[in-house]
């Protein structure tokens, strides 16, 4: 189960990753907060919970502020995982200046620290255990890259786009790729938290590269067919199958989800 679970938690983080429609302004919206249930043969395995923080400044710049709680359910045995992670995007929400993972290893925090320095072309990855730096590497970038929080708020900005797009991404300390094919199709999808089909928009994309516990290939995901653009379902191959994710609970002002026709 334990494999299972870190599986699907960074399924929903890199699923839930031009030119749109409607601006990113749009979408990102300060306070809101979707919390997911992540299954395994309709078996919950945790929940992930993303909230989007006021806007803030890093290094003289504004920024937008995403946080993402990790937690597995109480109710599996030999598991105990809470991760806390958080990025720091650019206001167009496309790409990522810092990301921070704090997580609990057994019964201790490990903290990890991502900073972009794109004026330097310069990525410097650090890992702390107890509070004490145990590895720092640095490595070129020409691109700007995405962290597995903010590659989810990159995706829906470019929901609309009707193009393919390779994300330069940063996943367990590796700088790989995230292909992800948004085609603009319409598909009504039902979850337990509506009494109604939901209108989505379907993309699938590739993860080229293989991460924990072999989470690799190919993946699919449905966003809200309107401007909000709130994750709705993912599923993430695996390799003992396929993982859910699916929109739980929602705190957005007045937003519910679009009905389908």
């Amino acid at each position: 189960m334990n494999t299972m679970i870190r599986l699907a938690v960074v399924g929903i983080i890199m699923l839930t990753a031009g030119l749109t429609r409607a601006s990113a302004q749009s979408f990102l919206y300060p306070g809101e907060e979707l919390t997911f249930r992540v299954s395994y043969l309709n078996i919950t395995l945790g929940t992930v919970k993303s909230v989007v923080e006021p806007y803030t400044t890093l290094d003289g710049r504004r920024v937008a502020k995403v946080k993402v709680y990790i937690n597995s359910h109480p109710n599996i045995p030999f598991v105990s995982l809470h991760s806390i992670y958080e990025s720091w995007v650019d206001t167009t929400v496309t790409f990522s200046y810092k990301f921070n993972a704090n997580t609990q290893v057994d019964d201790k925090w490990e903290f990890d620290q991502y900073l972009f320095d794109y004026t330097n072309k310069l990525l410097t990855m650090e890992k702390y255990r107890d509070k004490q730096k145990v590895s720092s590497k640095t490595a070129e970038i020409k691109k700007r890259f995405n962290d597995g929080s903010s590659l989810l708020f990159a995706a829906r900005s470019m929901l609309y786009s009707k193009k393919s797009y390779r994300m330069p991404t940063v996943i367990m300390e590796d700088t790989v790729s995230t292909v992800i094919n948004f085609q603009g199709k319409q598909e009504a999808v039902d979850i337990d938290a509506a009494s109604y089909p939901v209108r989505t928009v379907y993309f699938n994309g590739d993860a080229n590269w293989t991460g924990i516990y072999g989470l690799t290939g190919r993946f699919e995901g449905w966003f809200s067919d309107d401007e909000a653009r709130i994750p709705i379902k993912a599923k993430m191959k695996v390799y003992v199958g396929s993982v859910t994710i699916e929109l739980q609970s929602w705190k957005r002002g007045s937003w519910q989800p679009p009905k389908a026709g």
